[in-house]
């Protein structure tokens, strides 16, 4: 089932459309309630109270779980940002971790996978046209 999904065209096609779909959630999604924290505390961002934002993201073991989980898959996606981007020879790969720190993970991760999706495309096509 998998090879058929990304072996076709068509197939391609509606999985970089899921991708842009889903990037495009998770920064507005996420983004949204930053927003309104940063107007409500003016902590823009999340980053210019530092302490406060830790002090939110640690305010019990609930919230806890869920912020360790996602810092440690903020870290696996930035090591998949480098070792992938690199391995397919894709440019700025610095911007995914760039917006991964300043936007969140959420809308940044399918946005690498799409542009992820269009690099094997190329490297592809060229192959067949050598």
């Amino acid at each position: 089932w998998s090879n058929h999904l990304v072996n076709t065209d068509a197939s391609r096609r509606t999985l970089k459309r899921l991708y842009a779909a889903l990037a495009v959630v998770g920064y507005v999604a996420t983004n949204w309630l930053v927003l309104l924290v940063s107007i409500d505390t003016g902590n823009w961002l999340l980053w210019t109270k530092p302490a406060e934002t830790t002090a939110g993201m640690f305010a019990n073991r609930i919230s806890a779980a869920f912020a360790i989980d996602l810092l440690v898959t903020v870290l696996v996606a930035c090591i998949l940002f480098h070792v992938e981007g690199k391995r397919l020879g894709m440019r700025r790969i610095w911007s995914y971790w760039l917006l991964t720190f300043t936007v969140g993970l959420a809308g940044t991760l399918p946005l690498f996978l799409l542009h992820r999706e269009r690099r094997l495309e190329q490297l592809e096509s060229t192959r067949r046209a050598a």
